[in-house]
């Protein structure tokens, strides 16, 4: 489909929203529905109407630059002509990124999970490192970060964390965080002064609503028993830990950082719900991998996509051979962006490349 039928289809679809809106009552899901898809169009048609004027400011100056009785006028327009002529390749780019289809998710919350990996303790100082650059991130962004659950290692680190992340578009953001993060660096533990490898992983899950999955009572096997930290001691003396399996799937969540079993369960099912909205997201990627030119937005959880290294100030991302000498800027959250966005930059323009 070339560009114009596409500008033209959305330019009709906007006003036939339009039309539906303001004859039907407020209220339904089918007019909320259609309310979010006009709201996601008018920036597009918005975007359309300036490039509209723009060609035909362009040809308004094409037939006054052509004029041959006021020189003086006919330069000026010449020089606005090519001004404008010059913005109409940048406006038409815009729009054709307004076009890409917008992965449904973009807009949600999202469930981070950080978990060591292989290094011992120094995997485990690493993955509290990483949970900290993505809670100051978030604080830069305006986000709120509300950690579930966290078991924390014997000296300091994290063995493995989940946090929910609420604010604006922070899937999108955080989606492509996905994977094995890699440190190269000394360890504290390391007396001899030598630069160890370690490893933790990230992943990132689109918050899931009750009309992204159904689960229906009897696939669910839901286990109490009293919760112990570190130790094995007991942190109170009442079954209020949580562990919820869902039989047809296999996938176990469990909580028991809350001294309330109802506020445990509320959890375990939110992360559960999470992460079967996730397994159906993947699944259908899985189905489309063969027919996509890139595999930066995949989330999988196995693929390397960052090293972390100490002694040279460098990050590097993998997947698109970034690489940054600000590594202390981007731990601490504030440099995030100079990595993300270059991410977001190369998902479009493969998404876009497939489009053409």
């Amino acid at each position: 489909m070339s560009l114009e039928e596409s500008l033209h289809r959305v330019l009709l679809r906007h006003e036939e929203l339009g039309v539906r809106l303001s004859e039907e009552a407020g209220g339904g899901e089918e007019f909320v529905k259609m309310s979010r898809e006009y709201a996601e169009l008018s920036p597009v048609v918005e975007a359309i109407d300036n490039l509209n004027q723009a060609r035909q400011e362009l040809v308004d100056l094409e037939q006054m630059a052509a004029d041959e009785g006021d020189a003086e006028m006919r330069a000026m327009a010449q020089s606005e002509r090519d001004a404008v002529a010059a913005r109409i390749p940048e406006l038409e780019h815009q729009i054709k990124l307004q076009l890409i289809p917008r992965d449904e998710a973009d807009a949600r919350n999202a469930i981070l999970e950080v978990r060591a990996g292989t290094g011992g303790d120094e995997a485990a100082l690493f993955a509290g490192d990483l949970l900290r650059m993505y809670q100051r991130y978030a604080e830069t962004k305006g986000w709120r970060v509300e950690v579930l659950s966290m078991s924390e290692s014997e000296i300091g680190g994290i063995k493995e964390a989940q946090a929910m992340v609420t604010g604006r578009d922070v899937f999108s953001r955080l989606k492509f965080e996905s994977g094995v993060h890699r440190v190269q660096r000394v360890p504290v533990t390391e007396s001899g002064g030598r630069i160890h490898t370690s490893a933790a992983t990230v992943a990132v899950l689109p918050e899931a609503e009750e009309v992204d999955i159904r689960i229906e009572d009897k696939d669910l096997r839901i286990d109490t028993y009293r919760a112990s930290g570190a130790g094995g001691q007991h942190v109170n003396k009442t079954d209020s830990a949580v562990r919820i399996t869902h039989l047809p799937t296999g996938v176990v969540v469990a909580q028991q950082d809350e001294k309330s079993q109802h506020k445990n369960r509320a959890k375990a099912m939110k992360i559960l719900m999470a992460r079967l909205y996730d397994n159906e997201r993947r699944q259908l990627d899985d189905e489309r991998a063969a027919d996509r030119k890139s595999q930066v937005g995949s989330g999988d959880r196995s693929e390397r996509i960052r090293t972390y290294n100490f002694p040279q100030g460098r990050v590097t991302d993998h997947r698109i051979n970034l690489t940054l000498y600000k590594l202390d800027e981007v731990i601490s959250g504030a440099a995030l962006d100079e990595v993300i966005e270059p991410l977001i930059a190369e998902d479009q323009a493969a998404r876009l490349a497939e489009l053409e």
